[in-house]
């Protein structure tokens, strides 16, 4: 399945469990926070300063 911008931090972690190294490899170490993890993954690109699409591009790798 594929990683999009809408879906939350926690969606993803939980299909794709080695997201979490990739996430924190960005710089969003705070995934296990429960905010954290109703976040969409486009919300905390932009919340940390990401390129969005870089970050789906690695987790979908």
């Amino acid at each position: 399945m594929e990683i999009k911008k809408d879906m939350t931090i926690g969606e993803i972690i939980r299909m794709k469990p080695e997201a979490a190294g990739i996430l924190m490899t960005f710089g969003m170490g705070c995934i296990g926070c429960p905010s954290a993890q109703a976040e969409t993954i486009e919300e905390a690109a932009m919340v940390h300063g990401i390129n969005a699409d870089e970050l789906l591009k690695a987790l979908n790798a």
